[in-house]
């Protein structure tokens, strides 16, 4: 029988952890195992109010949960921000292209995240993480508005003392408790421990965010063919219906929503 691509799989919500004031992590319990691909999406549906793409923040490796660290920020995340756990919501995919791993195996990973942007690159960090020996190197810059704005707070001391990662936090604005870093993320991007000639640079975050980050990457000598930006801003359908998310030839939910720098440049409403 064929697959109703239009029909959610319930899934509970098992635990709600409050990263930041704003913004949640969903963990949710499918009523069966659900596969995805890093950097792929699905649709978050709750009945009677809507529906949303997100990126799962959780390891690509675990079928029997999924994670979603979501921002409240319209409709669909007001509510969902305020269910509790045991509430059922519905979810649909996985859509569109993930990372491409295999290219990325003996390189520096140059990732570039600003505020709830690491959350689909967490699901990355995962997936490197657990193949660590096929890469040379993991490279995280990560830029918050403040301190109190960090996500996964209690997840990032454990990711700095990994073997062969190199991790930094950054915060626009700091207070009496911060330590770190003050100022944008990209000015962290000065003196990377990278190689050039075999690196890759991916980028996830606010529109501004990653236009600034990826000017700064084709500066320091990065190929527009060697950034992968997230493109994930103006989906909605999943399914390149609604053509809400074209960008020049392409749709963000089938072609993307990972792309590369060349095939972006020059393209109109690419928003970079």
């Amino acid at each position: 029988m064929k697959k109703n691509i239009y029909q959610p799989l319930k899934a509970t919500i098992e635990e709600i952890i409050q990263e930041t004031p704003t913004i949640k992590t969903f963990r949710l319990k499918p009523e069966a195992d659900f596969s995805f691909a890093t950097g792929q999406f699905i649709e978050l549906t709750l009945p009677g109010i809507g529906e949303a793409p997100f990126t799962p923040s959780s390891d690509p490796k675990v079928k029997d949960r999924l994670e979603l660290t979501i921002m409240n920020a319209g409709q669909v995340t007001c509510a969902l921000h305020n269910m509790n756990k045991g509430e059922v919501v519905g979810i649909r995919g996985p859509y569109g292209l993930g990372y491409p791993l295999d290219k990325f195996k003996g390189k520096d990973i140059l990732i570039v995240g600003g505020g709830v942007g690491l959350a689909p690159l967490r699901s990355l960090l995962f997936s490197l993480f657990s193949d660590i020996d096929k890469y040379n190197k993991v490279i995280v810059r990560y830029g918050s508005r403040s301190p109190s704005d960090i996500v996964y707070k209690d997840s990032i001391p454990k990711w700095i003392k990994k073997d062969k990662v190199d991790f930094l936090v950054s915060v626009d604005v700091g207070d009496p408790s911060w330590a770190g870093n003050v100022g944008l993320v990209t000015t962290v991007l000065n003196n990377l421990p990278v190689n050039l000639n075999n690196a890759v640079g991916i980028v996830c975050g606010p529109p501004i965010m990653m236009k600034f980050v990826t000017l700064k990457l084709l500066d320091l000598g990065f190929k527009p063919a060697d950034i992968y930006l997230s493109m994930e801003k103006s989906m909605s359908c999943g399914l390149g219906k609604c053509g809400h998310c074209r960008i020049g030839k392409f749709y963000a939910c089938k072609d993307g929503p990972v792309f590369t720098y060349e095939q972006l440049k020059g393209l109109p409403d690419n928003y970079l």
